[in-house]
């Protein structure tokens, strides 16, 4: 028997844990650096245990209380390869479950229904829930995947710096912007791209939403491109049944005025937010509890 539950919700800019009882209340919550397995499996390792560790003793427990905890993971890029696994092996509770961020935040916004989710932060994904059936889109990562991530937006930015810089597009104030960040000249902007992280790329993103709420043409085609692959996104969703859906992450706020109208007609409001939805699925799966996150 399960004396405790965890939910750890993990991305590119931070990692969150919730310590609950069986009853699936939460009692404390920790946090710690980014948990992207997919980049950086040891230090997301690392990361987890730091807010495991501060959410068990924020809550006034003992050191022994991983070890007799339940513990559901939803990790950005536990999808891809044997990351997953990686994690699972090395972390010392009592069970343990690796899932994808995406679905503990469906688990989160929507509960134990139909329903879909967008996550929209520095990576992104969407997943969508039909009867028992739970599909996932996208979220294979940043170098080849992410279609309107945080990451994306930035590296894309960068890049339209850059050509504006050796005159082959015309700049704009937010590409001027970028390149005097890096002291006017593409070698720092060019040595920064070639080590970033996901993380490091999408911090530029909310300069990339602020140039093109100001008309900045160059903001306004980096945002509108990604605005049409969520559109795209959303559309293949409801043609697979699920016509409900909720944005998430750091750029949910920002992205409904650049979609187009048919998407907004389905949003919805999420319930709770994806680490309440990790604990309600450890609930669900090791002890038995119906219902979501709500």
């Amino acid at each position: 028997m399960l004396d405790f539950l965890i939910g750890v919700d993990g991305g590119g800019t931070g990692c969150r844990a919730a310590v609950a009882g069986q009853d699936g209340r939460i009692i404390a919550t920790g946090a710690a650096g980014a948990a992207n397995v997919l980049s950086d499996r040891a230090g997301s390792l690392r990361n987890i245990r730091v807010a495991i560790d501060a959410a068990i003793a924020a809550a006034g427990l003992d050191h022994t209380t991983l070890q007799r905890s339940g513990v559901i993971l939803g990790l950005a890029g536990s999808n891809v390869g044997d990351t997953g696994a990686f994690i699972t092996a090395s972390l010392p509770a009592a069970r343990v479950e690796v899932v994808s961020d995406g679905l503990i935040a469906l688990e989160g916004a929507i509960g134990n229904r139909d329903g879909a989710v967008a996550i929209l932060g520095t990576g992104s994904i969407f997943f969508a829930r039909q009867g028992d059936m739970v599909r996932s889109y996208g979220g294979w990562g940043f170098v080849i995947g992410d279609f309107g991530s945080g990451a994306s937006l930035g590296r894309a930015a960068l890049a339209a710096s850059l050509l504006a810089y050796d005159r082959i597009t015309d700049a704009s104030p937010l590409t001027d912007r970028l390149i005097d960040e890096f002291g006017g000249t593409p070698g720092p902007m060019v040595e920064f791209a070639r080590t970033a992280t996901p993380g490091d790329f999408g911090r530029f993103a909310p300069a990339v939403f602020a140039a093109a709420e100001t008309g900045d043409a160059i903001g306004l085609d980096i945002v509108g491109k990604a605005a049409a692959s969520v559109d795209a996104a959303l559309d293949r969703i409801v043609a697979d049944g699920v016509d409900r859906v909720a944005l998430l992450g750091g750029l949910a706020p920002l992205y409904p005025a650049y979609l187009a109208e048919r998407s907004r007609m389905r949003l919805v409001d999420p319930i709770d937010t994806a680490l309440a939805g990790a604990v309600a699925l450890a609930a669900r799966r090791f002890l038995g509890h119906g219902g979501g996150a709500a």
